[in-house]
């Protein structure tokens, strides 16, 4: 086990033991207060193989998914497709999208704060355009649609029927956005993870299944 990395210990009131592998290759162990050192360990070699295997999906990951530099050629997602980065001296906006990204010199310093400023209005339009069409076909009604910071939690259905998307799902495939949208509407008309909610999920979208498992494999590429 020498070569599993620990990065933290994190103990609380919670009675089990949970693992967590993070986007650095790095365990994470939640424990309770009364866990000691020896049962740790145990629980660690029971998952051994598992830790192992995770720890090397992570390593083989594509290597633009770490974090930006901005410099010019950097590749960029935007609806699952990467487009190129080119910084320009002079333009009226402080990013512009022409099948590649145009970032202004002189916003450099403030640059991924521009990116997120993009990808946020983006966001909405896209996923306010989703959100309409897949609740017309069902006859959903929701209130509002805001956009949020979240980085793991895609959605999320309010119980006043607001609807809460991350800004990081506009760089994800359209049909992965748009399983998210019919995720977070079925929502409004049922509440858990039940077999009639996933029932309903699939007469939206047939295929959803193969839309979740890519959020599931490929969300560390959601990121600046």
């Amino acid at each position: 086990m020498e070569d599993i990395k620990i990065e933290k210990i994190i103990r609380s009131k919670r009675k089990t033991i949970a693992l967590q592998i993070t986007d650095n290759a790095t365990l994470i162990i939640r424990a309770p207060y009364n866990a000691d050192e020896e049962i740790l360990l145990k629980v660690m070699l029971k998952h051994e193989k598992w830790i192992k295997k995770k720890i090397e999906e992570i390593k083989r990951r594509d290597p633009k998914a770490g974090k930006k530099e901005f410099v010019n050629g950097e590749g960029f997602l935007y609806l699952g497709k990467y487009y190129k980065l080119t910084i320009v001296d002079n333009q009226d906006v402080p990013l512009r999208f022409d099948n590649g990204f145009y970032l202004l010199r002189d916003c450099l310093p403030v640059a991924r704060e521009v990116f997120i400023n993009w990808y946020r209005e983006r966001a909405y339009e896209k996923i306010k355009e989703r959100v309409e069409f897949y609740a017309q076909k069902r006859g959903l009604k929701y209130n509002r649609i805001n956009i949020t910071n979240a980085e793991k939690r895609w959605g999320s259905c309010s119980a006043k029927g607001n609807l809460n998307f991350s800004w990081r799902l506009i760089m994800a495939p359209l049909p992965v956005i748009d399983y998210v949208v019919v995720h977070e509407l079925v929502h409004l008309i049922e509440k858990n993870h039940s077999r009639e909610f996933w029932k309903k999920v699939k007469l939206l979208m047939p295929d959803y299944e193969k839309h979740k498992d890519w959020l599931k494999e490929k969300q560390h590429l959601l990121t600046l």
